[in-house]
């Protein structure tokens, strides 16, 4: 399951609603897998294990003060009742999840090939299981019920270190939660500190809230766990738990939710929203005759609604058009006479304005007053194919610079003979390749290249990438390509002041 996926990923928790009764919890599974059938997700079904040889002392095995012992004990089950319930889970077409609470449970997780491991939240700070459960090779859902941030941010620097692909949930650990008690405003601050960490919401609220589900995909989370169960003669549900019909009212207004944000990125707006729009807009028409070839001044015309089908928007009007007949007055210009070729100070513009946003996104501070370079090795016009823009920050003995490149751009073979540059990657994708050799970045990662060392660098989706070297020289680029070299400095870069 290293492929699994955890955007818009349900969990359902069968805890103890299984009663210790297997035939019970396959009526559970056998309900949710309707429901999954039913609402098109994508859904893992999750157990709980425990060791209870191990984990309850033999001392307090009787014990009545422990609101948990005695529930364990009574709702026990054998590894051959969770495999055929395992068994069931894979039979429905769901991923299998487990959480184990102690170290022979993670081997009974490998044992019974458990895709996805499940760490709870009174666990998220047992570092015994924490070292056994990373070692299972597995992806890992994290709840942080509890939990202070500098606990999370050690949690989140314990998983990276040991490479574990992991989500965080954030929790609640009250059963049920009361609505005032939720913190949703939580998921959207772990996702902002966390960037590259999947963000979901582990929730024990009453089942009717559906509120809750929407408000926290509004917020950010990526997946959502339920507790679920199943209410017949002989056992009662608890007032955290779903049932089939409201599991299925759950997913439906997650659906509904997502449905009315619609997508994270800036879509094209429908032609339905274009049409409302041009309703609105003015058009523009002669004010006073003209002949054909005369020019047409901003004195000459005038801006006024309805615009007509083919008509110049005022907000394509450009003053110098030449009229390519004779018009009379009240006549609408047509579209043809828009200039869609930006000018060069356009271009600059429409390319600053990409880069502020994507270190908007990052999170990157740039003065105002910081040295903007633009790199484009081929020209301006192929800027988006090959180039990138540098900050410079400083420049002395050592220095640093910000490389931003857009997406899709390339950075062609080159070497310095006398700086060495480190680079460290804080935003994005990146794939450097050194002598022919490449290496794929991550963020947080960094990459010596000494001098005289050939080196090329490309990005998919964009990336903001940090350098530090020694003192950067304008002549120290050389190039493989002879058709940049063969192009001036000044021609290559383009300087921006007061971006």
């Amino acid at each position: 399951m290293e492929s699994l996926n955890f955007t818009d990923l349900f969990i359902f928790d069968l805890a103890n609603n299984h009663q210790g009764d297997v035939e019970h919890g396959l009526k559970i599974i056998d309900e949710c897998s309707k429901v999954v059938a039913d609402t098109g997700v994508k859904a893992a079904l999750k157990f709980q294990f425990r060791d209870l040889k191990t984990l309850i002392h033999p001392d307090f095995r009787e014990s009545k003060d422990s609101p948990h012992i005695q529930r364990f004990l009574e709702t026990a089950l054998q590894p051959e009742d969770y495999k055929r319930m395992v068994d069931a889970v894979r039979k429905a077409g769901m991923i299998t999840m487990a959480t184990p609470f102690d170290e022979n449970s993670v081997d009974l997780l490998e044992e019974l090939d458990i895709d996805v491991v499940k760490i709870a939240s009174c666990a998220a700070l047992d570092r015994p299981l924490l070292e056994r459960a990373s070692k299972a090779d597995r992806p890992m859902v994290i709840s942080t019920g509890g939990l202070s941030i500098k606990q999370i941010d050690n949690l989140v620097s314990f998983m990276e270190k040991h490479r574990v692909k992991f989500a965080l949930m954030h929790c609640v650990a009250l059963y049920p939660t009361e609505r005032d008690k939720l913190n949703l405003n939580q998921i959207a601050m772990l996702r902002s500190r966390f960037s590259n960490v999947p963000v979901g919401f582990s929730t024990h609220e009453e089942p009717e809230n559906l509120d809750s589900v929407k408000i926290a995909y509004a917020k950010g989370s990526q997946l959502f766990e339920r507790h679920v169960g199943l209410a017949t003669k002989k056992y009662k549900i608890n007032a955290y738990s779903s049932t089939p019909d409201q599991l299925r009212a759950w997913i439906k207004a997650f659906q509904d939710a997502r449905s009315i944000c619609g997508g994270e990125e800036r879509s094209p707006s429908s032609i339905a929203e274009v049409k409302s729009l041009k309703s609105l807009m003015r058009g523009v028409y002669t004010y006073q005759a003209k002949n054909k070839g005369e020019v047409f001044e901003q004195k000459d015309v005038f801006f006024a609604m309805p615009l007509q089908e083919g008509q110049l928007t005022s907000g394509r009007w450009r003053n110098g058009i030449i009229a390519d007949r004779d018009y009379s007055s009240g006549e609408p210009l047509g579209e043809a006479f828009a200039d869609y070729s930006p000018a060069r100070e356009d271009i600059i513009y429409q390319i600053l304005l990409q880069v502020k946003g994507m270190l908007n996104l990052a999170h990157v501070p740039i003065g105002s007053k910081s040295p903007v370079e633009l790199s484009h090795h081929y020209g301006l016009d192929r800027f988006r194919e090959f180039g990138c823009v540098f900050i410079d920050c400083v420049n002395r003995e050592y220095c640093k610079k910000l490389i931003i490149m857009l997406p899709r751009q390339k950075h062609p073979y080159h070497y310095h003979a006398k700086k060495e540059e480190t680079f460290q990657l804080l935003h994005g994708d990146m794939e450097v390749f050194i002598e022919g050799h490449p290496t794929r970045l991550f963020p947080g990662d960094t990459l010596l290249i000494l001098p005289g060392k050939w080196h090329k660098f490309h990005t998919l989706d964009g990336a903001i990438m940090e350098e530090i070297s020694t003192t950067h020289y304008n002549d120290d680029s050389f190039y493989e390509d002879e058709q940049i070299a063969k192009i001036p400095r000044e021609k290559r870069k383009t300087l921006v002041q007061n971006w």
